[in-house]
């Protein structure tokens, strides 16, 4: 039985490696070599990974691709993708250039509003809490103002501060309801520090309240973190043409196209179960772009499937209508990302991306990243009510299916080949695979 590790963090990277190779795997050598073959060449760039977060052992590789033809209002882009799932960036390429045809994609950032919030217990008379904040609120934004000195010179900083009362949820709870303004920044640490000072503010006032004092009422900090609920930092997306435009070649008529699109989100508007799929589907293209530009897709994951649920039901993010002639195709997405600090200024396929990009502002990034999400739904749903999502999809896995079955180069493509006008289920190419190999 392994034994608990003293230190671990205090080891080199050579140490911690053994000790990995050693106590938890079948063949400590081949680990060692695997590891260490992920490794960078330059030693300069293979510390700065080891920095971005602690006991690194080695990189972990994720595909960085690119989805051309986005033409986004008026300006074309092609759109960096780090993914590992297949179909991803060629669904999205494809909806690309159909879009690209007829008039391509119109972005309109609704809001940028970030929150944060102080949460705090309060055993006391409620009227008397109020009077308190009324008297403190300005003195939480002067207190804050060593933190938010540079950020208002670029225009960003404090937007206002509430008291909300939050004892019909839980006896006794209040919170400082805190929204901000971070301009490029995604600004999780601005907002944390501006919310640590609020927490340090609120608790130094209150010993010093007379009330509070001859009532022998007092707060106690609970927490001070930020939200990653941003229903106000808000981005639309849409497509939209003539029915008669909608021509997707022999498969369907156009007018029977945009129908069967309508009937599909309306049932991802009220399924449950289909909408998590559907929006899942969403999040292959946003998440893409979120990691290829070294933004938090945890922290984007988890606000949208918050908005997603806003009503009381969990729904599609997407929308669709066929009204007057004129198909559209819409979706409106809370996301809070950022083009300065994090990583966005260390790790060179991030730069990369941003160049990509042309330098994007976080405005203009939220409406790229929302893009990609609406385009990959578009090719989804348009599978989805045509030929069937397997289709593209397997053909777009069969390298993975023909590597893990270790097919040669020359295997490879007589295979490729082959499912051109085959369908390519798993035990299809198993069998293809193997008929292949049998007759050679």
């Amino acid at each position: 039985m392994t034994k608990p590790v003293e230190g671990f963090s205090k080891l080199s990277k050579e140490e911690k490696i053994d000790w990995i190779a050693k106590n938890y795997t079948d063949d400590p050598e081949t680990t060692r070599a695997l590891l260490k073959r992920y490794w960078h060449s330059d030693p300069k760039l293979q510390r700065l990974h080891d920095e971005f977060i602690e006991n690194t052992l080695t990189n972990y590789y994720l595909p960085f691709g690119i989805a051309p033809n986005f033409l986004i209002n008026r300006t074309l882009y092609a759109i960096p993708m780090a993914i590992e799932e297949s179909s991803v960036v060629a669904a999205a390429s494809r909806a690309a250039k159909f879009w690209l045809e007829r008039g391509g994609f119109k972005t309109t950032v609704l809001g940028t509003e970030k929150i944060g919030q102080v949460h705090f217990m309060f055993h006391g008379d409620a009227a008397r809490l109020e009077t308190f904040f009324i008297q403190i609120k300005s003195k939480l934004i002067s207190d804050a103002g060593p933190i938010t000195k540079n950020m208002e010179k670029r225009g960003g900083g404090i937007s206002n501060i509430e008291l909300r009362d939050k004892t019909a949820a839980l006896p006794h709870y209040y919170q400082l309801h805190c929204t901000f303004e971070t301009l490029d920044a995604m600004g999780a640490n601005f907002i944390n520090s501006c919310l640590e000072q609020f927490a340090q503010t609120l608790e130094r006032e209150a010993r010093h309240f007379g009330p509070f004092v001859e009532a022998g009422e007092n707060i106690e900090v609970v927490m001070s973190i930020l939200s990653n609920y941003v229903p106000k930092c808000l981005v639309r997306a849409e497509v939209n043409c003539p029915v008669e435009k909608l021509d997707i070649g022999d498969a369907m008529a156009p007018e029977e196209f945009a129908q069967r699109v309508v009937r599909a989100l309306a049932i991802a508007k009220v399924e449950p179960h289909r909408a998590v799929t559907h929006n899942k589907g969403i999040m292959n293209g946003i998440d893409a772009v979120v990691l290829a530009t070294g933004n938090d897709f945890r922290a984007v994951e988890a606000g949208v499937h918050a908005y997603a649920s806003r009503e009381g039901t969990y729904t599609s993010l997407t929308h669709a209508e066929l009204a007057n002639g004129i198909f559209s195709f819409w979706i409106e997405v809370p996301l809070a990302l950022g083009t300065v600090g994090g990583l966005t200024n260390l790790h060179p396929l991030v730069k990369l991306a941003m160049e990509i990009l042309g330098k994007p502002t976080a405005r203009e990034l939220m409406q790229i990243a929302a893009v990609a999400g609406l385009a990959q739904n578009f090719a989804a749903v348009s599978s989805l009510v045509t030929t069937g999502i397997q289709e593209g999809h397997m053909k777009m896995h069969l390298l993975n299916i023909l590597n893990q079955l270790g097919a040669t180069p020359d295997e490879k493509k007589a295979l490729t080949d082959h499912f051109k006008g085959n369908t390519a289920t798993h035990s299809a190419v198993v069998d293809a695979f193997e008929h292949l190999r049998n007759r050679k």
